[in-house]
């Protein structure tokens, strides 16, 4: 059961529950743009996993077939619960080393880079993680967890997740001890010295009680949150190839041949000297924080807010339908949201070429239309034309009622 799909209506109703949260108690812990940042990497995460999630689950499947020491069966309430608590266990360690190790780092980094701390923080993910995740899983395929179990317990691990990324519930007294909180993943989502590299668990936080990277949530040291190198966008793909782009620039700048190949593999942080001495980096002064804010009238949010629902519905058409589209039609459908969210991110950030890019976006709309029934991502029919052409025109007049704020950015 695709436990994930079934899910999301209730991310979005508890968003507004929390919104609602916000208002009753006159505090303000959501920024749009930040917001729409955090759910476009989600988007895109999770589109894109439709196209890559087999690399985890062919690797799985392999291992559990030729490398299993037991069988276990999937009939057994005892094999689901070992397994529930098997998987949190690799989780950590994969979420330790996503802190510690510079390659990990740059896949991980990417849900810690809102400087906000809300529901929709939890949905920021990265869209490189399966990359190197699945070694973290092995594991359970040797032990005989059976590849549905493990998918199960995996999506249900998943979904415990999401609750704690909130400010609006304190500390719980003894639960405090056993399972992860919003309390102690606050302090995980710190940059804060204190807090830093602490409380990975996903579920348990025995696990870091036991290893020794437990923190609990100081009243007397608030918590900052975001990453000590600042992502200072609103652009989804530049979230996820931020640190990337790091790590190659320094690889490249390197003398050493051996330090262009280790430094993807040091811990977190960790930079060749000649590169140091070159191109120093200096981290932001806690005591000075400002969060990344970028000036955006009423019209331009409202505007990008709507298009951006666009690409909800959108990844929400091809999870629903995964299984039933070609590979042609899912990548055209990451293609499409890819691009899409790439633009609203230009958007948010008030660029000069935000408007040329919009009216290109919109543009590809006809091709977009054309092509798609040819490739099996929805039926041809005259009514996708008329619903496409219409959307296009409503945009269209809505770039016009923001001509005023547009014009004075391009020129």
């Amino acid at each position: 059961m695709d436990f994930i799909l079934y899910a999301v209506p209730f991310f979005f109703v508890l968003i507004a529950v929390e919104l609602l949260a916000d208002r009753w108690r006159g505090v303000s812990h959501y920024r749009l743009a930040d917001a729409i940042n955090s759910l476009s990497t989600g988007v895109l995460s999770t589109t894109t996993g439709l196209l890559t999630k087999g690399v985890g689950l062919v690797t799985y499947a392999f291992a559990l077939k030729h490398l299993a020491l037991f069988e276990l069966s999937a009939e057994s309430v005892w094999v689901w619960v070992f397994a529930f608590v098997a998987y949190d266990f690799c989780y950590y360690w994969l979420h330790r080393l996503g802190h510690e190790r510079n390659i990990l780092w740059a896949a991980h980094s990417v849900h810690h880079q809102s400087e906000d701390y809300n529901l929709s923080t939890a949905l920021r993910q990265t869209s490189t993680g399966f990359l190197l995740s699945w070694i973290f899983y092995l594991p359970m395929a040797v032990l005989g967890v059976p590849l549905m179990v493990f998918v199960s317990v995996a999506a249900l691990n998943l979904l415990y997740q999401f609750w704690v990324h909130t400010k609006h519930i304190p500390k719980l007294g003894r639960f405090e001890w056993f399972f992860v909180t919003p309390s102690n993943h606050r302090a995980h989502h710190a940059q804060n010295a204190l807090y830093m590299d602490r409380n990975y668990g996903g579920v348990f936080i025995i696990w870091d009680r036991l290893f020794g990277s437990f923190q609990e949530e100081d009243d007397n040291e608030p918590v900052i949150f975001g990453v000590t190198t600042p992502l200072a966008s609103w652009n989804p793909l530049w979230a996820n190839v931020q640190f990337y782009a790091q790590l190659w620039a320094d690889a490249r700048r390197a003398e050493r041949w051996w330090d262009k190949l280790r430094i993807w593999f040091m811990r977190t942080g960790w930079r060749p000297a000649d590169v140091v001495a070159k191109y120093p980096m200096n981290k932001p002064d806690l005591s000075q924080f400002r969060k990344f804010e970028v000036p955006l009238d009423g019209r331009q949010q409202v505007y990008i807010a709507l298009q951006f629902c666009l690409y909800i519905a959108l990844g929400s058409y091809l999870m629903n339908l995964e299984r039933s589209l070609p590979t042609a039609a899912l990548v055209l459908g990451w293609g499409a949201v890819a691009l899409g969210l790439f633009v609203l991110g230009v958007a948010l950030e008030n660029r000069p070429q935000a408007l040329r890019l919009e009216l290109l976006r919109l543009a590809l709309n006809l091709p977009l239309v054309w092509l798609a029934p040819l490739v099996g991502l929805w039926p041809a029919s005259a009514v996708g034309w008329v619903g496409l052409l219409s959307y296009s025109l409503l945009s269209g007049i809505g770039l016009y009622c923001c001509r005023n704020r547009i014009t004075r950015l391009v020129s």
